[in-house]
Formats: structure tokens, C-alpha cells, sequence
């Protein structure tokens, strides 16, 4: 793959940018907020998004403007909603799958005890950052969504696909292309993958650069950003049948 080409060849300025970028980028606080409650009128919908930094809202100021809030509003014209945000900066898929030495998936599940009809993931990026390979991900991600059936039989997985991270205007080149190639072949295995499981689907939600859709540290999504990905998801979802 094209990525570990670059990585083979371009090493030291990865490593050096991508040291740099860490140590300039202002780091914005998760959104303020409920992560929890009720809302809307209509056959009841028990909605769980579950995430990293993107899905608590970093970016926005409040979590009525994040993803969580934007989505509930929209869902919440059809549905009495019954919501759940659970995420935290940093995530990665492994965040939530239980220890190597657990006996059991439920035993040491560290997914959070609510009722999921639909579950949303915005994860992948921390992991694109990291040394994870492809393969190893995408075996974790199979650990994921057995764990999510087990603990919750939703009706749907909605999962968000990496984002295009050679958009993003805070990275410099090389690595501005070299995350966006790996961030490709995440989403590929990751496409290919989901399409064997009956209730997972795999959304893309297309952010195009612009102070009114990223955050102001060119990594997140802005109010605009998490609007985009509340529209595409409420639409997947859709009305009552």
C-alpha cells in the first residue's frame, strides 16, 4: 500500500511533523453539556453514540451544536429519542473492547449499561495515528461489533468512516498525505469488512474545508462539520416505518 511505501521512505520527516503538529495544534476542550437524556415525541428510538474526541463535540462549544445535539434534534421529529454519548478524546477501538485476560466479552465489556436500538461510532482516526496496522485494526473492529450485538442486539451500527484526513488544513505535506492514504486504506478494509455483518453499515460524510464546517484547529469538525454528519446519519436512519 502506497502509505507504507511513504513511511518507508519518508520516516524522519513524518516522525519530526508529526511531533510538530502535536506540540502546535491548540488542543479545544469536548463540548459542554448533557451526554444523556430524552427528547421528542413519537415511538420511542434508544440512540448510543459511542466515540472519541469528534463524537464529544470538540469543536463545538456545547454539545446542542456537536454531533450528538444536531442529531438528536433532527431524530427527535419522528422519534421520542432516549440518548447516550459516550466518548472521550483519544479513543481508539481498543478503548472498548474488554482486556486480553477477560473470560468473558460481557464480563469486562467497557461499553456503557443503556438500551441501544442505534448505535453510531465516529472511531478510527486515533488509530490511523497510531502504529496500528490495517489488518490488527480491523480484527479489533470485529471485536467491537460482536461486543455491541452482544450487549445491546441493536437494529442498526451506524459506523462513521475515517474521515478524509488529506483535507484537513493543519497538516503539512508529506504527512498530510501520508495520514489521508492510511486513512483510505482503513476505510477500504473497514468497507469490506462491515459488508459481512447484516446490521452494520459503514457512513461517509464528505467535510469540505471551511472556517463555517472544521473547528478552529483544522483537525475537528466546526458546528458546520457536525451538522453535515447529524443530516447524513438522520437521513440513513429515517422516519418511522
Amino acid at each position: 500500500m502506497l502509505h507504507n511505501i511513504m513511511l518507508l521512505t519518508l520516516a524522519p520527516a513524518l516522525l519530526y511533523q508529526g511531533k510538530r503538529v502535536r506540540a502546535t495544534t491548540p488542543r479545544l476542550p469536548e463540548a459542554s453539556g448533557p451526554r444523556a437524556g430524552q427528547a421528542g415525541k413519537g415511538p420511542s428510538l434508544h440512540l448510543l453514540i459511542l466515540g472519541d474526541s469528534a463524537a464529544a463535540g470538540v469543536g463545538a462549544k456545547d454539545q446542542s451544536i456537536a454531533l450528538s445535539g444536531q442529531l438528536v434534534d433532527r431524530l427527535s421529529q419522528h422519534y421520542q429519542v432516549h440518548w447516550t454519548l459516550e466518548a472521550l478524546t483519544g479513543r481508539k477501538v481498543a478503548d472498548y473492547l474488554p482486556p486480553p485476560d477477560a473470560t468473558t466479552e460481557t464480563a469486562a465489556s467497557r461499553l456503557p449499561s443503556c438500551d441501544a436500538d442505534i448505535v453510531v461510532v465516529s472511531l478510527g482516526v486515533n488509530d490511523v495515528t497510531s502504529k496500528c496496522s490495517v489488518s490488527g485494526w480491523l480484527k479489533q473492529v470485529d471485536r467491537l461489533i460482536a461486543g455491541i450485538n452482544q450487549q445491546y442486539a441493536p437494529d442498526r451500527i451506524l459506523f462513521t468512516a475515517v474521515p478524509p484526513m488529506e483535507r484537513f488544513p493543519v497538516l503539512p505535506q508529506p504527512l498530510r498525505r501520508y495520514l489521508g492514504e492510511r486513512a483510505r486504506a482503513f476505510n477500504m478494509g473497514l468497507a469490506r469488512r462491515v459488508g459481512g455483518y447484516p446490521n452494520v453499515d459503514l457512513i461517509g460524510v464528505q467535510f469540505e474545508n471551511g472556517p463555517d464546517v472544521m473547528a478552529t484547529d483544522g483537525f475537528h469538525p466546526g458546528p458546520g462539520g457536525y451538522r453535515m454528519w447529524a443530516e447524513t446519519l438522520a437521513a440513513h436512519i429515517g422516519p418511522p416505518a
